[in-house]
């Protein structure tokens, strides 16, 4: 039985080679990244302001009216983000300063859990787009035992919290156990499977006995029983509740996965190279399916938060509210490590909280909030561009570098165990004239 070499294995596909690239790339260029959508972002606030407008109207005669308003606009409109979504300086007391950061973390706590979906399926070299069906399936799962079920306090909403996952994992295991058995791809499957879960719910929403709350004509359930929401992490004046904490857990659970365990190995082998991995024995197509059930779990885990959480009188088709496509920007940001989706996720969470108080302050649309998001995954995908604006070596450049500080490393080795080997050939040529003198 003969073995394939290394030498043999085939490269990944270009497909792989790009997805890795993009996902797992420096994390200046993140940082890089969400800067140059702050600018950008600034550049459309200054357009939109009225006193901007004004000020540009007569601005070849007073050119630094038009500075002064740009700057009285941007900094306006940023100073409310900060205010909206870290502290409050304007507060009484302490406690309300630090009310907007908890609101930044409420919002952030589905993000962090959906980001995580997405961004282990990354590491797999899959595409999970479908967060959106993952977490209407959860919610729906999750918030039929906490309507419809009596259970004592604790034991609710832990089997709650346990279907919602199951239920968001299984979603998702299809698209991981059709791209292993069929080869179908998981963008296109994710996207179908969106679909068929967004009716699906909405169906049940308008049915008695299955979602919609009992003699409501309203596409919309029950509020959930006390005995399964999620309990204030910080008392009834603040909105932070105890998914924040479990969102915490799932973060160092997906850290160990991948940087502790054999599975997470095996899912990082197949993500860099599929083909390798097979030749080295790893069951790719299994690799698949475990990466899409433990993603369609943790987006789950985000749909169970929303309506144990936050959606507590009930929820609606909407209770997704669009963080399964957001999470993907998380991922994208956090470069797919579990730390860095976990610091994303509450970026984005300061954007959301943070937005709606530079709307009210300042009377900033909220949709540029949106489009600096989406800023910051044009960035991200497009890495020779941010290192052309910043005038940062090129890819290239910095793998050649890498490259030749590898090989001079295993040249040093080659002589070192060179060097040894003679000296260990010296030591036994003195140690058999010995004997023979002897």
């Amino acid at each position: 039985m003969t073995t394939q070499t290394p030498a043999e294995v085939p490269p990944p596909s270009t497909w792989h080679t790009t997805l890795r690239q993009i996902t797992q790339g420096n994390a200046l260029i993140s940082v890089l990244a969400i800067i140059l959508a702050l600018l950008v972002g600034g550049v459309m606030i200054a357009f939109t302001d009225k006193g901007v407008q004004a000020a540009s109207g007569y601005f070849f005669a007073r050119p630094l009216d038009t500075i002064v308003a740009v700057l009285d606009a941007v900094g306006g409109a940023y100073a409310a983000l900060f205010q909206g979504s870290i502290y409050n300086f304007g507060a009484p007391d302490f406690l309300r300063g630090i009310r907007p950061f908890t609101e930044t973390l409420t919002f952030a706590t589905p993000l962090i859990a959906a980001g995580l979906g997405v961004a282990l399926a990354f590491r797999v070299g899959m595409f999970n787009i479908g967060g959106r069906g993952q977490m209407l399936l959860a919610a729906a799962g999750a918030g039929w035992v906490a309507f419809a079920l009596d259970l004592p306090w604790g034991l609710h909403m832990i089997v709650a919290l346990v279907v919602g996952v199951a239920a968001g994992a299984l979603w998702g295991g299809i698209a991981g156990f059709l791209k292993a058995r069929t080869g179908a791809h998981e963008v296109i499957v994710t996207i179908m499977l969106n679909y068929i879960a967004y009716y699906f719910v909405s169906w049940m929403l308008r049915t008695p006995g299955l979602l919609q709350a009992p003699g409501s004509s309203n596409p919309k359930t029950p509020p959930m029983k006390d005995t399964a929401v999620l309990p204030d992490l910080l008392g009834p004046g603040y909105n932070l509740h105890f998914g924040f904490i479990l969102v915490i857990l799932a973060t160092v659970l997906v850290w160990w996965i991948l940087r502790r365990s054999s599975l997470g190995f095996q899912f990082r082998a197949v993500g860099e190279n599929p083909n390798a991995a097979r030749v080295a024995g790893i069951s790719v197509p299994r690799m698949y399916i475990y990466g899409m059930l433990i993603a369609g779990g943790l987006v789950g885990l985000a749909g169970v938060v929303q309506v144990l959480g936050t959606t507590t009188t009930g929820f609606t088709s909407g209770v997704d509210a669009g963080i399964g496509f957001d999470a993907i920007t998380v991922a994208l940001l956090g470069r797919s490590t579990p730390w860095g989706t976990f610091a994303a996720g509450i970026l984005f969470g300061a954007f959301k909280a943070g937005g709606y108080s530079m709307q009210a302050a300042e009377q900033v649309p909220i949709e540029i909030v949106t489009v600096v998001q989406a800023l910051i995954v044009l960035f991200i995908a497009a890495p020779p561009l941010v290192r052309t604006i910043f005038f940062l070596p090129s890819d290239e450049r910095d793998r050649r570098r890498r490259e030749k500080a590898r090989k001079k490393e295993l040249k040093a080795k080659i002589a070192e165990d060179a060097a040894a080997s003679e000296e260990a050939a010296a030591d036994h040529v003195d140690a058999a004239t010995e004997e023979v003198s002897k």
